[in-house]
């Protein structure tokens, strides 16, 4: 790669941990592209893009995005931070500025996710408790990662990290799309984002789609060689 080369910040979404793009930083590290998978805190729309957005910004030279899931949501607002050159959404949700989770998910029919969330709260302080959900456990695989071998699958469903109730409530406060260059990649089986949902956002977004037919919610887990591919060609076209 050049040096002047993009560095690329990966951002994991909800039920999962940077862990899940081991896969793909590999691929991306082979190739000499510099890459960082920060944690993501999954407190609330606002709080955790102004996080990626403070990594973002304290790496020098220009950055790209890349968000799965919920982290699509969150790289939506923190793209339009000064050094961010890209933007690559990878089976996300990909808001408009004053929509909500909730808002773009309900155009279109609900996926089978949101039957299986199991609550949880958590302490607040001054407050009474917050409400945080993941997936129940014995319908992670099939939801998650349908694609992902059953031993793995066991691992990740009890190693979810939950997200606050109140992010799918938050809208965002930008849409970095609309003055930087995207790239989106549709699950085509994805059974916890309804791939309409992927594909409109991406649509109106004008990104460059990539849709892997057959592949699970966790595509950067059993594809990925697929998904640094597309990290690949926003690093290439946006040194």
């Amino acid at each position: 790669m050049t040096t002047n080369a993009p560095t690329v910040v990966l951002v994991h979404g909800a039920f999962a941990d940077a862990a899940g793009w081991s896969g793909v930083i590999a691929e991306l590290q082979a190739h000499g592209i510099p890459v960082i998978a920060p944690p993501n805190p999954l407190r609330g729309l606002a709080a955790d893009a102004a996080y990626v957005a403070s990594v973002a910004a304290q790496i020098d030279g220009p950055v790209v995005l890349v968000g799965h899931s919920y982290g699509g949501a969150l790289i939506t607002v923190a793209g339009v931070t000064e050094n961010v050159v890209g933007l690559v959404y990878v089976a996300a949700y990909v808001l408009e500025e004053g929509e909500s989770l909730g808002e773009l998910q309900g155009r279109f029919p609900l996926s089978p996710l949101v039957s299986n969330l199991k609550q949880w709260t958590y302490p607040v302080e001054g407050g009474d408790p917050a409400v945080e959900v993941t997936i129940a456990a014995d319908a992670f695989p099939s939801i998650f990662a349908a694609d992902v071998p059953a031993d793995v699958t066991k691992v990740l469903a009890v190693t979810q990290r939950p997200l606050a109730a109140a992010a799918f409530e938050e809208t965002a406060a930008a849409a970095a799309w609309r003055t930087k260059p995207s790239w989106a990649l549709v699950s085509g089986a994805d059974k916890a984002i309804n791939p309409e949902v992927e594909r409109f956002g991406a649509k109106r977004a004008g990104a460059t789609v990539v849709e892997i037919e057959g592949a699970s919610h966790a595509v950067a887990v059993s594809q990925p060689k697929k998904v640094a591919d597309l990290i690949r060609d926003a690093v290439l076209a946006t040194s």
